[in-house]
């Protein structure tokens, strides 16, 4: 059915700083489905271009304000805030288990005092706010709720959305804190809470991104990603809150690879399952149907090898989101496969929407990709394929019973280690890895924190808010968190909120609501046997083999590994691929639990006489880890046991890695077979 609107259209005027319109008439294809497939408003971009919010947050609250006030300035519209491990994992910046990860890969936040440094003169009323948190997520949204009211803002005139995803945790990311049940209980309680408190809030993103960069195809992703949506729909049903008023509220979050027109199908399929998905629920009205969507592009399809190519990489991935209609748009900076981004090259990645948005005419249409043949038969695979993965999930219960069988790990795992597979093996190919790689590596300059002036300046401001508040109310408003989460009658953030205003500390909220719920460790899932079967066509494959076989002659037994995962990196992609590919070449391979202090690895390493450790590293604690690693190695007399090094780590920490007794260091892109061969000649 076609339909002609007369709208405005709007164009940025430079000269004058702000937006300027004109009346457009447009002939908009409706799609018939029910819901919009190319997105979820009438007259999309031209109305109102996509909001362009960069995910930042790194250091001290303090660098990370100057950072966001700095972004805002030059046309950022909204803000998403990176968390550091230590406050997604629910510790407070001087708790032992952190040492290495206080302050990277996010910014660190103990307190509400510093959420209120973080927001420092950025009106939360005007600026819409994104924060990534699912572990920790009580107590920050009570610490960005208090805040706000101190800074002269109520809490319904907050706009913004926090991710509160715990599913995917689960699945691919790791960052959980509480088992998978009662972890939902704190799904339902913000729901609950911002459906009476917060009308312009989102109280959740589900997300499918970290799924696509742990390996998910496509068609996986959306899958897992929609049945998690759908159970926190019925968790929503369950509570007393209506589909009709809540759903509307949900927002998606996908991530953007490198196929143009498979990203623009799945982002049309997504609408049209999660359409059927909302009425089978019982929703009826429309507002309810439709699916408003944030996209983040890639940081799996950045390369190490020839880095510049990134940028081009990230543009076409930003232009597959936004001819697939989304809301919001994250565009990675060309050093993110070995970095935290400089301030140069997050303004290339913020300056490509710009160029997307003011020079290429994009937003003077309406679902330019509507109508397309090809589309339609990409669009209408993915949803029979997702289809299928979303009524196996319901078979088995829902998505929670599903993770608990470990049905969607199993999937997303063999997926990676297939894909990992195939590109050692030359069967699929990335430009400028294993395809036209140029001889001579590109270097940048990368992103140095401070590890010990962060360190230093949150254990302080921690004391000084120990010092200085009153203790007795802090000891009965953490009791009454814990007393509040053994009954459903009472609401969690509710106590969260009040504790927050007392200056209790993340690490003693997420301590307080542990004591009724436990802290979960996952299992160690078994290692997919895919790697070997795409690997005939790899020429170090039969080398490494043929190596490992010549180690059991020499030795009298397999080279054995264990492969760890130090700290609060829960990144664990890289570390099961290596696994899987390892065990498949001839090693005996022992997979460490995660979240292993250097420690613990040791002990584990000892206790089963590995030959190696590999440390899978992606959030920037190397430096402090690896090294700890060694030195507990060696006050043991176990010297013997090389450690190996591999996952984002900047070509500038190498000779301190090296210096420090590591064995050899694999960057991202790493042929696993080559990779074996070079440690397995070092032996034999």
């Amino acid at each position: 059915m076609k339909s002609k609107i007369t709208f405005n259209k709007v164009q940025y005027d430079e000269s004058l700083g702000s937006w300027s319109s004109r009346e457009l008439d447009i002939v908009h294809h409706n799609t018939g489905m029910g819901t919009y497939a190319g997105g979820p408003y009438a007259t999309m971009y031209v109305a109102q271009p996509w909001t362009i919010r960069q995910y930042a947050g790194f250091s001290t609250a303090e660098d990370s304000n100057q950072f966001y006030r700095h972004n805002l300035a030059a046309g950022q519209k909204g803000l998403s805030v990176a968390f550091d491990l230590a406050t997604h994992r629910g510790y407070d910046s001087d708790h032992p288990r952190v040492v290495g990860d206080v302050g990277k890969a996010g910014v660190a936040i103990d307190s509400v005092e510093d959420m209120k440094i973080l927001f420092d003169n950025i009106p939360l009323d005007q600026i819409s706010v994104s924060m990534t948190m699912n572990g920790a997520v009580i107590p920050i949204l009570a610490y960005y709720i208090v805040a706000a009211e101190e800074q002269g803002v109520s809490v319904e005139r907050l706009t913004g959305t926090i991710q509160n995803d715990i599913l995917k945790e689960f699945l691919v990311r790791n960052t959980y804190i509480y088992p998978p049940t009662p972890s939902m209980r704190l799904v339902t309680d913000i729901l609950k809470y911002t459906a009476a408190h917060m009308p312009r809030f989102n109280p959740i993103s589900i997300s499918g991104y970290h799924m696509l960069e742990a390996g998910a195809p496509p068609h996986v992703e959306l899958a897992f990603t929609l049945a998690d949506g759908y159970e926190y729909l019925e968790y929503g049903k369950k509570a007393g809150l209506s589909l009709n008023d809540f759903v509307p509220r949900f927002s998606f979050f996908f991530g953007i690879g490198m196929d143009v027109f498979l990203e623009i199908a799945k982002l049309r399929a997504a609408r049209i399952l999660w359409s059927e998905l909302v009425i089978k629920a019982g929703a009826t009205k429309d507002r309810a149907k439709l699916m408003r969507t944030h996209c983040q592009t890639s940081g799996w399809s950045l390369t190490q090898q020839d880095i510049a190519n990134n940028i081009t990489r990230t543009a076409l991935e930003a232009l597959a989101a936004v001819w697939g209609g989304t809301q919001s748009l994250h565009t990675n900076s060309m050093d993110e496969a070995v970095s935290l981004p400089t301030p140069t090259t997050a303004a290339i990645a913020r300056n490509t929407q710009l160029f997307l948005q003011q020079s290429t005419g994009i937003c003077q249409w309406i679902d330019v990709m509507g109508g397309s043949k090809i589309l339609d038969v990409k669009v209408n695979e993915i949803v029979q394929q997702a289809q299928s993965i979303i009524d196996e999930v319901f078979t088995l219960g829902g998505m929670t019973q599903a993770i608990l069988s470990g049905y969607p790990k199993k999937i997303i795992e063999e997926a990676a280690a297939t894909k990992q597979a195939k590109i050692d093996g030359s069967e699929e190919f990335i430009i400028g890895l294993n395809l036209f790689r140029e001889e001579e590596s590109q270097s940048v300059e990368s992103l140095r924190i401070n590890h010990h002036k962060v360190f230093t300046a949150q254990s302080k401001r921690l004391s000084e808010i120990k010092k200085n508040r009153d203790q007795s109310k802090v000891i009965k408003s953490l009791r009454h968190i814990t007393k509040t989460c053994r009954s459903e009658k009472y609401n969690i953030l509710e106590a969260a909120i009040s504790a927050a205003r007392h200056r209790a500390t993340l690490g003693e909220i997420s301590s307080a609501i542990e004591k009724a719920f436990g802290r979960y460790q996952a299992p160690i899932s078994g290692l997919s046997k895919v790697y070997a079967v795409h690997s005939m066509k790899n020429k170090y494959f039969k080398t490494a083999t043929q190596l490992a076989a010549v180690f059991d002659s020499k030795y009298g037994r397999r080279p054995r590994i264990l492969i760890a995962k130090l700290g609060q990196d829960g990144h664990d992609r890289g570390a099961k691929i290596i696994a899987a590919g390892f065990a498949d070449i001839g090693f005996d391979v022992d997979m460490g639990p995660l979240f292993q202090t250097p420690s613990e690895a040791a002990k584990h390493a000892i206790e089963n006489d590995v030959h190696f450790i590999g440390v899978s590293t992606l959030a920037g604690a190397h430096l402090t880890l690896i090294p700890e690693l060694i030195r507990q190695l060696r006050s043991a007399s176990r010297a013997d046991i090389h450690v190996l090094a591999g996952g984002i780590i900047p070509a500038h920490d190498f000779k301190s890695l090296f210096d420090s007794g590591v064995l050899a260091i694999f960057g991202p892109g790493t042929n696993l077979a080559e990779a074996a061969t070079k440690i397995l000649k070092l032996m034999v």
